[in-house]
C-alpha cells in the first residue's frame, strides 16, 4: 500500500511562484555557474604557466569534451531523479521517493565505474587522436584527463546528492556545497601549478579534490537535513521499474547534455581543418566555450528550478501554479540571459585577458580572438535561455524526445554545418563565431512552437484538483 508523506507542506506547494522561482533559482544559478568555475580556473592558471601555457590550453581543450560528458551523464541522471522525486513528493508517495533516492545512489556508482575504466584505458588514446602528433599536448592532456576520470566520483556523486537537496527545495545547501569545492579548487590550482610546479597534472588534482569536497558537504547536508526523504540502505537495491522511470526523463536529459560534448568535439575537429589559423581557432574556442558556460549554466540553473517546481505542482494537479511556473520560468530565464549578455559585451576584454597575461604573442592573438568570440556569440544568449527554459518545462511534463530535439538543433544540426562554412573564409577567426547566435535564434523559434503544443496538451486540459 502506498505510504503517504505526512510532513508539513513543502514550500513548492504554497509559496508564491514568482518569488519561489527566484528563491530556489538563484542558489541553483550560483551552483551551476560554480561548475563552470572548475574549468575556467584550470584554464586560466594553465595558460599562464609560461612557455608551456599555450600547449597546456590545447591539452585542456582536447580533454574538455569528456569532462562535459561526465557532467552530462551525471546531470542527466540527476534531472531524471529530480523530476521523479519532486513528482513523488507532490503525490505524497513516500515509499516511491525513498526508492528513488536509493536507486539514484546505485546509478551514481555505476556511472563512476564506467569513467574509471575510461580513465585507465581510454584517456590517453582520446587525446592522442586529437593532438595530431604533438607529443607535449598529448602527454599533458592524457595525464589531466586520466586523473579527472579516475577520480570522477566526486563530480558524479555531487550531481546526485545535489538533486536530493533540490527536489526538497533546499537549494541553498547545494550551493554552499558547490562553493566549498570551487574555493578549494581555486586555492589548490594556484598552489599545485605555481609553488609546487605540478603543471597540468596539478590542475587536475585541484579539480578532483574540489569536487570530492563538494560531494562530502552535500552528503552531510542531505543526511542531516533532508528529513522528507528516507535513507535506508535497502533502497540502494536496484529496481528496474524505478530506474526506467528515472531514465524516461534522465536519458533524454543526459543525451541533451551529452550533445554539449559532441558539439565541443565536433567544432574542435572542424576548426582543426581550417586552412587558415586552425590552431588559433581551436585554442580560442576552448577558452571562449568555458567562459560561455557562465551563461549556459546560469540558464540550466533556472531550468532545473522549473523542473523541480513544475514537477511538484503538476504531480499535485495544481493547474494555476503549473501555469504560473511556466510563465515565470521562461521570463526569469530570459532576464538572466539578458543580464549576462550585457555583462559579457561590457567585460569582453577583461574576461579574455585572464587567459593571455603570460603567453607572449600567441597569447595576444588568442586574447583578441576570444574578445571577438564573446562579443559576437553573446548576442544569442537570450535565445539560448528561452530554449533551455522550454526544455525544463518539457522535462517537468515528462516529455523525453522534444527536449532532445531542441538540444540537437542547438548543438549539432545547425551549428556544426555553419561553423564549417565559416572556416572556408580567409579570416575564420572573425566570422566563425556567428554560427552560435544563428543556431540559437533558429532553435528558440522551434522551442516556442514545441512549448505551445505541450502546454495545450498537458496544462490547458488539466482539471485543477487543488
Amino acid at each position: 500500500m502506498q505510504q503517504e508523506i505526512t510532513e508539513p507542506q513543502n514550500k513548492m506547494a504554497v509559496a508564491p511562484i514568482g518569488k519561489l522561482i527566484w528563491k530556489m533559482g538563484l542558489p541553483m544559478i550560483v551552483s551551476m555557474i560554480l561548475q563552470a568555475v572548475y574549468n575556467i580556473v584550470d584554464t586560466a592558471f594553465v595558460i599562464n604557466m609560461g612557455e608551456e601555457g599555450v600547449a597546456g590550453n590545447l591539452a585542456l581543450t582536447y580533454a574538455f569534451p569528456i569532462q562535459l560528458l561526465i557532467i552530462a551523464i551525471g546531470v542527466g541522471t540527476g534531472v531524471g531523479i529530480n523530476a521523479l522525486l519532486s513528482k513523488s513528493l507532490g503525490e505524497k508517495n513516500k515509499d516511491k521517493s525513498d526508492r528513488v533516492v536509493g536507486n539514484g545512489i546505485f546509478l551514481g556508482i555505476c556511472i563512476y565505474a564506467v569513467f574509471l575504466l575510461f580513465g585507465l584505458f581510454g584517456a590517453k588514446p582520446f587525446i592522442a587522436f586529437q593532438s595530431k602528433g604533438n607529443k607535449l599536448v598529448a602527454q599533458m592532456g592524457g595525464e589531466y584527463l586520466g586523473i579527472c576520470c579516475m577520480l570522477s566520483f566526486g563530480a558524479i556523486g555531487f550531481t546526485i546528492y545535489e538533486r536530493f537537496l533540490q527536489s526538497t527545495g533546499k537549494t541553498l545547501y547545494s550551493t554552499i556545497s558547490q562553493i566549498v569545492g570551487a574555493v578549494a579548487n581555486i586555492v589548490l590550482d594556484y598552489v599545485f601549478i605555481y609553488p609546487l610546479k605540478m603543471g597540468v597534472a596539478g590542475a587536475a588534482w585541484a579539480t578532483v579534490i574540489g569536487q570530492i569536497l563538494s560531494l562530502v558537504v552535500a552528503m552531510l547536508f542531505h543526511y542531516f537535513t533532508n528529513k522528507e526523504l528516507g535513507n535506508n540502505v535497502k533502497n540502494i537495491k536496484p529496481s528496474a521499474k524505478v530506474i526506467k522511470e528515472i531514465y524516461h526523463i534522465g536519458l533524454s536529459a543526459a543525451l541533451m547534455q551529452g550533445l554539449l560534448s559532441v558539439m565541443m568535439l565536433g567544432v574542435n575537429l572542424i576548426l582543426g581543418t581550417a586552412k587558415y589559423n586552425a590552431t588559433l581557432l581551436q585554442g580560442s574556442f576552448g577558452i571562449y566555450y568555458k567562459i560561455m558556460q557562465f551563461a549556459l549554466f546560469a540558464c540550466f540553473g533556472l531550468s532545473n528550478t522549473i523542473i523541480s517546481v513544475l514537477s511538484y505542482n503538476y504531480g499535485m494537479g495544481n493547474k494555476q501554479r503549473a501555469v504560473d511556473c511556466i510563465k515565470w520560468g521562461l521570463l526569469d530565464t530570459a532576464i538572466v540571459a539578458l543580464i549576462i549578455t550585457v555583462l559579457f559585451e561590457s567585460l569582453a576584454g577583461p574576461l579574455a585577458n585572464l587567459f593571455g597575461m603570460a603567453s607572449g604573442e600567441s597569447g595576444n592573438k588568442i586574447t583578441k580572438t576570444v574578445i571577438t568570440a564573446i562579443r559576437i556569440a553573446s548576442i544569442g544568449y537570450i535565445f539560448m535561455g528561452i530554449s533551455i527554459a522550454v526544455q525544463g518545462v518539457l522535462q517537468a511534463l515528462r516529455y523525453a524526445v522534444s527536449p532532445l530535439i531542441i538540444s540537437a538543433l542547438r548543438l549539432a544540426v545547425i551549428v556544426l554545418p555553419v561553423v564549417w562554412l565559416f572556416t572556408l573564409t580567409r579570416t575564420p577567426q572573425s566570422y566563425v563565431w556567428w554560427a552560435f547566435p544563428i543556431s540559437e535564434i533558429c532553435t528558440a523559434a522551434v522551442s516556442i512552437l514545441i512549448c505551445v503544443t505541450a502546454y495545450n496538451k498537458k496544462i490547458k486540459t488539466m482539471c485543477n484538483t487543488n
